[in-house]
């Protein structure tokens, strides 16, 4: 009962944090769509986790949190967000890096996880 209810807290908190965000066609108006591509990985005898694609719409939300995939990890995950507005403020279309988890796993810091991202970045005007 006590997991589901921190479980529904978190929920809670992660939507406040979408709303606080705002639109990405409020935040950023030259910006007609973003593809975050990201390659997880994680400290095992077969690190690659997995691969996934975030399609950023005008109508989703300026939220760049993208969660920890290990399952036991606090307070992780990977921040694009000030990537994103480098990148939009410098006017790239393409930015690639890598980021380290900065979770906890067990009240333990540990380097646990890793992504290799590719944020593209499509310009355009809006139709109003």
């Amino acid at each position: 009962m006590a997991q589901r209810q921190d479980y529904i807290k978190k929920m809670e908190l992660k939507k406040q944090a979408r709303l606080k965000a705002g639109l990405l066609s409020d935040k950023y108006p030259s910006v007609s769509g973003i593809v975050l591509q990201m390659t997880y990985y994680h400290n095992s005898e077969n690190p690659l986790l997995m691969e996934r694609t975030v399609n950023v719409f005008p109508s989703s939300y300026a939220y760049f949190l993208m969660e920890c995939m290990i399952k036991t990890c606090e307070e992780g995950g990977f921040d694009l967000s000030r990537i994103i507005a480098k990148t939009i403020k410098q006017k790239k279309k393409v930015v690639r890096g890598e980021m380290a988890c900065k979770g906890k796993i067990d009240n333990t810091a540990r380097d646990h996880a890793s992504i290799i991202y590719k944020i593209n970045v499509k310009y355009g005007r809006r139709v109003k």
